[in-house]
This record gives C-alpha cells, sequence and structure tokens, in this order.
C-alpha cells in the first residue's frame, strides 16, 4: 500500500522497502555494510528513513542490482569517489554537514546542571527503591 507523502517526510521501513522492491531485511542488512545509511530510530527500534536516507539507498540498490557492484564494489566507489559526487544535488546540505549546538547563556547552563541534580536524585531513589524490593 503506497502512501502519498510529501517529498521532505519521514517513511518507515516497510514504505522504503516497498517503493524500492526490495525486503526490509535487506534494507536493516544494508545498515551494517554501509555506514552511510543512518535512518532515526525510535522506541521499539523502529526506523525512520529521511528524503537523504531513501536517495541513499536507492543509489546503493541501483548500483548493487542493476551495475552489478559487489557490495565492497559499492563501499569502495563511495569512499573514492564521495557521496555528495554520486548522489549529486538532490541531497540535502545536512546531510554532510553538522550543526554546532547553539551557544548557551548562563541561565541556561544553571537550568541545565538543576536538571541534572534532579535527574541524578531521581536514579538514586530509583536505584534504592530496585535494591529494596530485590531483597
Amino acid at each position: 500500500m503506497v502512501v502519498n507523502k510529501s517529498k521532505s517526510a519521514f517513511r518507515t521501513i516497510a514504505e522504503v522497502a516497498e517503493e524500492l522492491g526490495v525486503a526490509t531485511h535487506v534494507l536493516r542488512f544494508w545498515e551494517t555494510k554501509f555506514t552511510q545509511i543512518k535512518p532515526m530510530k525510535r522506541s521499539g527500534g523502529r526506523r525512520y528513513y529521511r528524503p537523504d536516507d531513501v536517495e541513499l539507498v536507492k543509489t546503493i540498490k541501483h548500483y548493487l542490482y542493476e551495475k552489478r557492484y559487489t557490495i565492497e564494489g559499492v563501499q569502495k566507489l563511495f569512499k573514492e569517489k564521495g557521496l555528495k559526487n554520486l548522489l549529486g544535488e538532490e541531497i540535502q546540505k545536512d546531510f554532510f554537514e553538522t550543526v554546532a549546538a547553539p551557544a548557551l547563556d548562563e541561565n541556561t547552563h544553571q537550568l541545565i546542571a538543576g536538571l541534572k541534580e534532579q535527574l541524578n536524585a531521581i536514579k538514586n531513589e530509583l536505584s534504592a527503591a530496585l535494591a529494596k524490593n530485590d531483597k
């Protein structure tokens, strides 16, 4: 079942697999062979592919299935030519660049420090409660 989503929408692994005509386990296997494939993972390990991830797996499929490269051959191609050259301008800028964290003011630092203290206190209380239950 193909769902009409915007081009920028995230897609589940099932949606990507259906679009490419491959099984979901193939996409999971490719993730182990191509470190460039990095879908977001949510609770329960559910994968959500960004548009850039979809373009990347389409490219991998193209080289493996149509151009008949081996996995090692595609890995070598990515290393030698670079993803940006192979994927062209369709790839989004944020796929290659890491965004620096915004500078935080003193109030924000203090807020974060206070939250850390609260979380540590909660953690300690939970640990104590669990230890008590184990007895």
